[in-house]
């Protein structure tokens, strides 16, 4: 049992977490030491990621209308000492690996060249597919 009472479902813990970014905000190459935040991120004072298993789904809800998104890999072990396990928007912890608990990072909204392992960038396929075809095509990447 965890510190703050939840179960820590250490079976659970995955290899890595990622991060969505807009079509928009075009990560840089090389990475900077740190990534501008998105305005989310920045209003709810930690970076918002997904595991691989809730990828799909972060991006068809809130990436739907985009072209293309950039999907950074992250290695959970290096930062997991400032994740938190909460609902959606940072209010209630959770268990590990649940369904509708994301991994919220809180280190002062740093993600970049010395978190992120590999970057990239997926297609909106617009021809019936959408996000489909791009999440097929990274199943050997995209690693609980």
């Amino acid at each position: 049992m965890s510190s703050d009472g939840m179960t820590n479902t250490t079976n659970d813990t995955p290899t890595y977490v990622y991060k969505l970014i807009s079509s928009t905000a075009t990560p840089p190459s090389p990475l900077p030491s740190k990534l501008p935040v998105s305005s989310l991120d920045q209003n709810d004072d930690f970076i918002h990621l997904s595991t691989s298993r809730q990828v799909a789904r972060t991006l068809k809800r809130y990436f739907k209308d985009e072209p293309h998104a950039y999907i950074l890999r992250i290695p959970y072990e290096l930062i997991k000492k400032d994740v938190k396990w909460e609902d959606p928007r940072g209010q209630a912890p959770g268990v590990i690996g649940a369904e509708d608990v994301f991994p919220h990072l809180y280190n002062g909204l740093k993600v970049g060249k010395d978190e992120i392992e590999s970057v990239q960038r997926w297609e909106n396929k617009k021809d019936g597919e959408g996000w489909d075809a791009a999440l097929r095509k990274a199943e050997g990447w995209l690693v609980y």
